[in-house]
């Protein structure tokens, strides 16, 4: 198992999940298509986690229930890392990419408005 050091690096995120990938020999698997519908099953676990909860017990939820805590805890892992994925197989800097979408977002709904 490799060693993290800087847990907020995407790019080293991408690299470790395109080796593990590579290792295994599942690239011609792993095709936009099929990324993104596994992303779209992995929001749905992390969905399932939550669906039943008021909003009050979702927000307290990671505090209140260590074993809940837990699973959110996996589905979110696997929810960004089929996500880093996915943008790395169809070349997308996510963090830029991120930040122009929240530009937009800033015009679009200017405080206060």
């Amino acid at each position: 198992m490799a060693s993290v050091t800087d847990t907020s690096n995407l790019d080293g995120l991408r690299d470790r999940l395109l080796r593990f990938v590579a290792d295994r020999q599942w690239e011609p698997y792993h095709t936009p298509k099929n990324l993104a519908m596994a992303l779209a099953g992995e929001v749905g676990e992390l969905l399932a986690e939550l669906q039943w909860l008021t909003p009050e017990e979702s927000v307290a939820v990671v505090t209140a229930d260590p074993e809940a805590a837990a699973r959110i805890r996996s589905e979110l892992a696997d929810v960004t890392n089929y996500l880093v994925h996915l943008a790395a197989a169809l070349d997308v800097d996510l963090v830029a990419n991120a930040h122009r979408k929240l530009d937009e977002v800033e015009v679009r709904y200017p405080p206060g408005a």
